[in-house]
């Protein structure tokens, strides 16, 4: 009797042994949203908590909910400054224990920069990887869909937005007025521009946001090739218009952000650790076998 009940208990050692790996195998994960969505709605970031459990069987999964409702959530999206929606993200990653080892990141849309902009404000957890999937790192100049509309359209929406964008009021009231970006009037932008101007290192050079990206296992950018909701796209890969025009593209490589390195992306990409990935589809279409060959097995796993 003695040695069954050993027996049983050596089982359930194995078992629980068994169990407390599986749960603990995989980096946890933070999602930040995009731009009229929320935490969990079960058509977005809902069903990609459940595809990643599925992909990473007990992977603890944190999906930011800004306010005290869903629908606070989505409202804060349009109307909480990003440097307040940065710091409650803060006290929630710093208040859940599963995630004091560390978190792997995952922004979508708008909610790419602000996940960055909490990587690098945030003194801890440590983010290891970090996956942007069509974020506007050096913001917009442009309007959703403006595309279908004729070029003299859209220059004329851009300069009504213009005229009021970098208002104070405005900066503080609207969300997305806090990275557009109007490269006509560059230095207005960054002396009056509210976020991104600032966790773009362009208003004064903040080392610590250096050090904290440079200490990123993985920097990883998804551009969509067809994607209709930013201008430019290639802000997707921390490309923009070069200064004083908004036709021709200057890519990341070629601007001042990358010589100088006043952000740390020299340093990753020298050491392989910057990643550029392009999906054919426009803004945030994929399917999960593409996520999964994509951004879960080689970065994820």
């Amino acid at each position: 009797m003695r040695e069954r009940i050993c027996t049983v208990s050596k089982v359930l050692i194995v078992l629980c042994t068994f169990n407390c790996c599986l749960s603990d195998e995989y980096t946890p994960i933070v999602l930040w949203h995009g731009m009229g969505d929320a935490c969990c709605f079960p058509y977005s970031l809902g069903k990609v908590q459940v595809r990643l459990n599925e992909s990473l069987p007990g992977v603890h999964v944190v999906s930011l909910r800004i306010g005290s409702s869903v629908i606070d959530d989505l409202e804060n999206s349009y109307f909480m400054h990003p440097n307040k929606q940065i710091e409650e993200a803060c006290s929630i990653i710093q208040s859940d224990p599963k995630l004091a080892k560390g978190y792997n990141a995952i922004g979508f849309s708008q909610g790419s920069q602000f996940l960055r902009g909490l990587i690098q404000r945030c003194p801890y957890p440590k983010a290891k990887t970090y996956i942007s999937l069509g974020g506007q790192h050096q913001g917009v100049y442009g309007l959703p869909r403006c595309i279908s509309l004729s070029i003299k359209t859209c220059d004329y929406i851009r300069r009504l937005l213009n005229y009021a964008a970098y208002n104070s009021w405005l900066q503080d009231f609207l969300v997305q007025a806090t990275y557009w970006h109007d490269p006509l009037n560059e230095e207005e932008y960054r002396e009056k521009n509210s976020f991104l101007s600032d966790i773009n290192n362009e208003k004064s050079l903040n080392q610590t946001y250096i050090e904290r990206l440079r200490n990123l296992e993985n920097f990883v950018m998804v551009k969509f090739l067809k994607d209709t909701m930013v201008q430019p796209i290639e802000s997707e890969w921390f490309g923009f218009y070069k200064p004083g025009q908004s036709k021709d593209i200057q890519s990341l490589f070629n601007s001042t952000l990358y010589t100088e390195d006043r952000l740390g992306l020299k340093y990753l990409y020298e050491n392989q650790r910057m990643h550029f990935i392009s999906i054919n589809s426009d803004h945030l279409r994929f399917n999960w076998t593409w996520f999964e060959s994509n951004i879960i097995n080689p970065f994820l796993k």
